[in-house]
This record gives structure tokens, sequence and C-alpha cells, in this order.
């Protein structure tokens, strides 16, 4: 699996770095980031809950 941000639409609220923070973080412009290249198995669980859950939508998991 693998994750993708549309970092124009972050509101930097870091949801995704608190929820997730082996896939997410914040970069230092203040907007979140991915720092993986494939979401680790342990965890995809966490990574499809920062999608469901970021309040802008602009998180994008895919097999």
């Amino acid at each position: 699996m693998i994750v993708t941000i549309d970092r124009d639409g972050c509101i930097a609220c870091e949801l995704c770095a608190t929820t997730c923070p082996e896939v997410f973080r914040m970069a230092d412009d203040g907007l979140a980031e991915v720092y993986v290249d494939e979401i680790p198995e342990e965890a995809e669980d966490c990574a499809q809950e920062a999608e469901e859950e970021c309040p802008v939508a602009v998180i994008k998991v895919e097999e």
C-alpha cells in the first residue's frame, strides 16, 4: 500500500501524524508529509484511519 497527501489542501491539524506516526510527520513548513515509500504492514490500519479521519480529505491510501 502507498499513501499520498495533497499538501496544497493540508490545514496542518497534525491528526495524521498523531494517528499514524509510522507513516506521517509534520514537515519543516508546518504541513503534513508522508515519509515512507510504502506503508509498513503493521501501520496499514492507522494509515487508513488517518485517511478516514482527515478533516479536509487530502490523504489517499491505495493498494
